[in-house]
């Protein structure tokens, strides 16, 4: 079992597959793109799989994709069929910006992954424009459509709330999550990487929240949405649910049950501070032993950071860039 000093349990992993992404959201990456750890650096499906033998038997019951953007790893569902394997792991689910989606929706549900959430902030194909600076999002709306036609259930779309760029577009989200039977989650700006110098667009749920009630009737949810962070509460005229994730305004340090190993191996028991501990060193250190590996783990997550302090973290510290290990 992986409990830190608070008594937090960590079931849940975010993993990232790696740190490239086809798309240049302004508050995530660079235009030009950022510093990549390359191929003979990101960890192999069979290091990944191992790895998750290793953590299912500290406790670790679900795992999420995420990258960058995961479905630029080639050959995806094989790792999502290898992970599926692993004894002790009851659930793979996927984060993607849809892009990719479409062509390999149906392997990904062939390979057994349970569940995807698309990342979105935008109906408006000139705002994804200038959001993600060369995404198309027809490519968006075409892998929503083959993920509903493959049969996946429970769609999570989350959009990051930007003020003054989209924050006046959550009823017309909310409206289409709800006319495609997804589940709309709306998130607030972290100050991460490119979104340390944008805290002019921060916005709360909460603020957003007021809003939605001048148009909606919110009234709390009876449904149960998986296991992260968001508070859930029901929309009646839609009757359709909408989640709310506050980090900044109203934090959820105290109740975290997630662990985070970026592309490159490196274990981050927090998002706001750099993982470092390395797992892909470990992993390829011939001597070292599963067990060897697991007591690592355990004694990092044993220590684990009360909470993320506002990401106000000192630079050496803090996480260097959202894309780097998947949110």
């Amino acid at each position: 079992m992986l409990c830190d000093l608070k008594n937090r349990r960590a079931e849940y992993l975010r993993l990232s597959v790696t740190d490239l992404c086809n798309l240049r959201c302004q508050y995530c990456m660079p235009l030009e793109g950022g510093p990549h750890f390359g191929k003979e650096k990101i960890l192999s499906f069979e290091e990944i799989t191992r790895l998750i033998g290793i953590l299912s038997g500290l406790g670790i019951r679900r795992v999420r994709l995420t990258g960058g953007e995961p479905l630029v790893r080639k050959s995806l569902p094989i790792l999502v069929e290898q992970i599926c394997s692993v004894p002790g792991i009851e659930e793979v689910v996927l984060t993607t910006n849809g892009l990719l989606l479409k062509d390999q929706v149906q392997n990904l549900k062939a390979a057994g992954l349970a569940r995807i959430n698309v990342h979105l902030d935008t109906l408006s194909p000139e705002k994804f424009h200038h959001i993600t600076r060369w995404g198309k999002i027809e490519q968006v709306f075409e892998g929503i459509k083959a993920a509903i036609d493959a049969g996946f259930d429970f769609i999570k779309l989350n959009m990051v709330l930007q003020k003054g760029i989209n924050d006046d577009e959550v009823p017309n989200m909310l409206r289409f999550a709800a006319s495609q039977g997804m589940v709309l989650r709306v998130i607030e700006l972290m100050p991460i990487g490119e979104a340390l110098t944008q805290e002019d667009h921060f916005i709360s749920v909460s603020q957003v929240r007021e809003k939605l009630k001048q148009e909606f009737t919110l009234l709390p949810s009876l449904s149960k949405w998986g296991h992260g962070p968001a508070v859930y509460q029901h929309v009646s005229e839609l009757k359709t649910d909408i989640g709310f994730i506050s980090p900044i305004s109203s934090p959820f340090c105290d109740t975290c049950n997630r662990i985070r190993i970026s592309s490159d191996g490196r274990l981050q028991d927090c998002l706001a501070y750099d993982g470092d501990v390395s797992l892909r060193d470990c992993l390829r250190n011939s001597r070292m032993s599963d067990d060897e590996i697991s007591a690592i783990i355990r004694r990092r997550i044993h220590f684990k950071v009360e909470g993320h302090g506002g990401f106000l973290q000192k630079e050496g510290e803090r996480t260097p860039c959202m894309y780097g290990i998947g949110g």
